[in-house]
């Protein structure tokens, strides 16, 4: 870690995500709670979630224009284009105007899809191939850290001064990032020409067809596509474990939220290590047992238990975050990285969101118990399928040489 954060350059880009982090983390949360405080719903809070993930399945098309130009200069224009989306914020003063507020999340969850994917893909040229799995944990645990204080800023500051200053603080970290990344001194290449005859619909689809036909991130993808299954369902059993199962108030779940992130933090200090030594799939298929085993973890009606548990289940999100973005990073070329980071987003949310539409509705009529036993059993089916493929990840520079139709 030391040696990574030794580079001029990678401190910057690791910096520039801690700040645009910090804003989106604070904006997100605060704009849930507002919605309950303008309209006392619960379902209409939740709903500005919903209407984020709708934006983001939108990002493949914002990855066509990622390969298509340098990323730096994208990113920093996407970071205007997003400040500007969060002004009219300032407009709603009463319930009336909350169709603004669900508006503005659908831009934003667009718009911060297609600059995560930019910025996937930037590191690839800011980074060096064999630091790769250290600077990705490296940002996981920023992000897990944030996640820690992101609320309790989000929440003090609009109980005490409003909407105003978190939208104006947001603006401030899309600028500071922005020359952040301006500061950056490594040159980038301006992305080939593509064919004149080019098919946007072929373009589109390229992403797709790179995960498909890379072994190891279609086995990858697939795998973290049934783990986000099992964190779908937990957005609603984790209620149910402190009120059912802890018997604790609901503000409880904000003790349980600092024991993760805990775990999170200290995993992904880890991730480069244990991906040196494991390859990238057996440290994602390490992260799903570790959830498997804290899902498990929290069917015992004990606190210290359930913390435990609950650590361990922080403990997978760097590992499988980190592997899978380290993975797709070495099997894609660049000027595939936009279409293909935004191919695996989508591969992700869209079971993601149904599993949260279908915990919240199973929830109301089946035990907790049983969905948390579904839980660990999606997550070893994941972890085992990693690790029974036996095809490592090709070396740095080397292409997948195992055919296409191959488990």
């Amino acid at each position: 870690m030391k040696a990574l954060l030794g580079h001029r350059d990678i401190r910057l880009l690791v910096l520039a995500r801690f700040v645009d982090m910090l804003g989106d983390n604070i904006m997100w949360f605060a704009l849930g709670i507002w919605i309950k405080q303008l309209t006392g719903s619960n379902s209409a809070a939740g709903l500005s979630f919903f209407v984020f993930i709708l934006g983001s399945l939108f990002g493949p098309v914002g990855g066509v224009f990622v390969d298509r130009v340098r990323r730096r200069p994208l990113i920093m224009g996407l970071n205007a284009v997003t400040a500007l989306t969060v002004l009219p914020l300032l407009l709603v003063h009463d319930r009336g105007g909350v169709w603004l507020i669900y508006l503005v999340m659908f831009g934003y969850g667009l718009l911060s899809n297609v600059t995560g994917t930019a910025l996937t893909a930037y590191t690839q040229t800011v980074v060096p191939d064999e630091e790769l799995a250290e600077a990705n944990g490296l940002i996981q645990t920023v992000l897990q850290g944030l996640r820690l204080v992101a609320p309790l800023i989000g929440a003090g500051v609009l109980a005490q001064y409003g909407i105003r200053p978190l939208v104006i603080g947001d603006v401030a970290t899309f600028a500071l990032a922005a020359l952040l990344l301006r500061a950056i001194s490594i040159h980038e290449e301006a992305p080939a020409p593509r064919p004149e005859k080019a098919r946007f619909t072929a373009e589109l689809s390229a992403g797709v067809r790179q995960v498909l036909d890379t072994l190891v991130l279609r086995q990858a993808t697939a795998a973290v596509m049934v783990a986000v299954l099992a964190f779908g369902f937990s957005e609603s059993v984790m209620f149910a474990i402190v009120d059912q199962g802890l018997h604790r108030p609901p503000a409880f779940l904000g003790v349980i939220s600092s024991v993760q992130g805990v775990g999170a933090i200290v995993a992904g200090l880890l991730t480069g290590r244990l991906t040196r030594r494991l390859g990238e799939s057996h440290v994602i298929a390490l992260g799903m047992g570790a959830a498997g085993l804290g899902f498990a973890a929290c069917c015992v009606p004990s606190v210290w238990v359930v913390g435990l548990g609950v650590m361990s289940i922080g403990v997978c999100l760097p590992w499988i975050i980190a592997g899978l973005m380290t993975l797709l990073q070495r099997n894609t070329p660049s000027e595939l990285m936009g279409r293909t980071g935004s191919a695996v987003g989508v591969m992700i949310a869209v079971p993601q969101t149904a599993a949260i539409a279908l915990g919240a509705a199973l929830i109301a009529v089946v035990d907790f118990r049983v969905l948390l036993g579904t839980m660990t059993a999606l997550m070893a089916a994941g972890s085992l399928y990693l690790i029974t493929r036996g095809v490592p990840a090709p070396e740095p520079g080397q292409t997948d040489p195992v055919p296409a139709h191959s488990a």
